[in-house]
């Protein structure tokens, strides 16, 4: 497959593009300022908030081959949510028409609370304190922005409270609107589990449009 990744040069978008090509997949690296010694990985210099240089990267070319799957793992710091849903609907218009799937790796706020089913995660102080609530606010506009288009094949992936760089173990635990935790009330993962994840999804698409993932259980040391 190609598989052009939005936010290539972040944290998550990094690590989805070398979970992709140890895969043995082409990459479309798409990214203000991209780069890639690997000739399997296009790297495309794109601003994520111009939907007709999104669609030209998309698309293809004599250059470059179209898109056969996107993941969208753009963040921004601060958070904006407007850029993050306006570039969030382009994706969706562009690929929907031509039926190719898009991924969205999001936010945990807009899960349920463990807890309290009735409360999403944005709303459980618990899990999202008042610094970051804008943060979980910009996720939940994203994946309302997913739910109003029904051009195409679409997925948001929610993380879970905690995602930091660590290590890749591939295993990882699936759920579907529910934060999901550990024995210890701990709701974690590493980058590069969650980019197993995204894999995962892009080669062998679930049946929800809505899911999420934490740490897979720790295997029993040796002794």
């Amino acid at each position: 497959m190609t598989i052009a990744v939005l936010g290539a040069t972040g944290m998550v978008g990094s690590r989805v593009v070398a979970e992709a090509r140890a895969r043995g997949h082409r990459v479309l690296a798409l990214a203000r300022k991209p780069s890639s010694d690997d000739p399997y990985v296009t790297a495309v210099a794109v601003d994520a908030g111009d939907p007709q240089a999104l669609r030209a990267s998309l698309t293809g070319s004599a250059a470059r081959p179209a898109a056969d799957a996107v993941v969208v793992a753009l963040r921004t710091e601060p958070v904006d949510q407007e850029f993050l849903v306006g570039a969030t609907r382009a994706v969706l218009a562009i690929a929907g028409p031509l039926g190719v799937p898009v991924l969205v790796v999001g936010g945990a706020g807009a899960l349920r609370s463990p807890a309290n089913p009735q409360l999403l995660v944005a709303d459980d102080p618990t899990y999202v304190p008042p610094a970051i609530r804008a943060v979980a606010a910009a996720g939940i506009a994203q994946l309302h922005a997913c739910r109003a288009d029904a051009r195409g094949p679409w997925a948001y992936l929610c993380p879970p409270a905690q995602l930091n760089p660590g290590e890749r173990t591939g295993r990882y635990r699936r759920g579907t609107d529910t934060l999901l935790t550990d024995a210890d009330g701990a709701s974690w993962i590493s980058a590069e589990d969650l980019s197993v994840a995204v894999l995962d999804e892009v080669e062998n698409p679930g049946p929800e449009h809505l899911f999420t993932i934490a740490a897979g259980p720790v295997e029993p040391s040796a002794g």
